[in-house]
């Protein structure tokens, strides 16, 4: 069993915890131990692990990511006020070959999945992400994937899989289970025209820093279609990580990313949440400590509902326009925002129902004023095709 390859928690924190205040996030979380061994997988609901495989980073790393590190900061936060049971599964070492270490990876994350646990993957690389991606094969279908990142990461689809390239290996390789793909807070500088055009051929979601910046809260019905979230830190500025190389002068604020994190925790249908290419330094502790706290605190947060399921929680508007009749629902509980797409029928959601668009109050407005949005116009081609 795949859960037989994960190695404990690290002497050094688990006797750190020995130390913490009672209402530390370290004397709660129940934790892999060379003494205790692995924690007990029932009524957990989260699961943190990390990963050691770098191999196939695009700028080779100098030192391993110090895992030990990001854990005695995320340990010393306080707990929220919060009914959700975390485990710390420790982590997955390199196998012979990086195709070994995807396959673990893969299949403790299938298990999770299964169980209805969330994993929270700490890894130096993003290419991580493809076998976080593959640990939903005969599971789920149709995954929506979002990466917060400055760059696309299509590279060359004749490139080996790099953190620069994974992403032309989930588009092309089968089974394709890949619905849609969203890029929150791309930086143009860095992404070719090609791979731009691209983006927009395959009617995927691409956001740009200064307009996802200038309201934060336009990432909201993005990461509530999520499936998995894969967290770039090089998409956070250089300055709030602590002046590491590979990092950009610009970026998000450790505010935004943390906002962006808690939004992902929210999100009912987010099922892996991934933070990688951090590097060693205190500040970056720090602050993948307090972005997966603040996932943690959305997770707290999550509030099922869907308009189909209980008609009565919900207000419906019509909206007459000159290319379909827009049908929008409004929460009346928590005020988020959904719009009909009529044209993914069957495949999407296996029933006779449109499937729901996560969608704001803005694109409501625009559509009376017979301005379709566009996230919805794309998917609305996407199902026609």
């Amino acid at each position: 069993m795949a859960f037989d390859f994960l190695t404990p928690v690290a002497d050094k924190v688990i006797a750190h915890c020995e130390l913490l205040p009672s209402q530390a996030l370290g004397k709660k979380i129940y934790k892999h131990t060379k003494k205790e061994g692995l924690p007990v997988l029932a009524m957990a609901s989260i699961a943190i692990i990390g990963v050691n495989e770098a191999r196939n980073a695009f700028e080779k790393k100098a030192e391993p990511l110090d895992l030990s590190g990001v854990r005695l900061e995320l340990y010393k936060l306080m707990v929220g006020n919060w009914n959700s049971t975390i485990i710390d599964l420790g982590d997955v070492e390199p196998g012979e070959k990086v195709s070994d270490t995807y396959f673990v990876v893969k299949e403790v994350i299938a298990g999770l999945i299964e169980e209805n646990i969330v994993p929270i993957v700490i890894g130096p690389t993003q290419d991580l992400t493809y076998p976080c991606y593959r640990a939903f094969d005969g599971l789920r279908n149709m995954i929506n994937l979002v990466n917060v990142d400055s760059r696309f990461d299509f590279g060359d689809h004749e490139e080996l899989i790099s953190s620069h390239s994974y992403m032309s290996k989930i588009i092309t390789d089968k089974p394709n289970n890949l619905f849609n793909f969203s890029n929150i807070g791309y930086q143009s500088y860095f992404n070719s025209q090609e791979e731009i055009d691209l983006m927009e051929r395959l009617f995927f979601d691409a956001y740009r820093l200064g307009e996802v910046t200038s309201d934060i809260t336009l990432v909201e019905p993005i990461l509530r279609n999520a499936h998995i979230v894969s967290l770039d830190a090089r998409a956070v500025r250089a300055s709030e990580m602590g002046m590491l190389n590979n990092f950009s002068p610009n970026g998000f604020t450790g505010r935004e990313i943390c906002a962006i994190a808690r939004y992902a925790g929210i999100s009912e249908k987010l099922a892996v949440f991934g933070v990688f290419e951090s590097e060693n330094s205190n500040q970056s502790f720090q602050l993948v400590a307090q972005i997966i706290w603040y996932f943690i605190e959305g997770y707290n947060f999550r509030v099922q509902e869907l308009p189909y399921l209980n008609k009565e929680a919900f207000t419906k508007y019509i909206v007459p326009s000159d290319l379909e009749e827009l049908v929008f629902y409004k929460s009346n509980l928590t005020e988020r925002w959904w719009v009909e797409v009529p044209s993914i029928l069957n495949s999407y959601n296996k029933n006779e129902m449109p499937a729901l668009l996560p969608c704001t109050k803005a694109d409501y407005v625009e559509a009376t004023n017979q301005n379709i949005p566009e996230r919805w116009f794309k998917a609305f081609k996407k199902g026609l095709n």
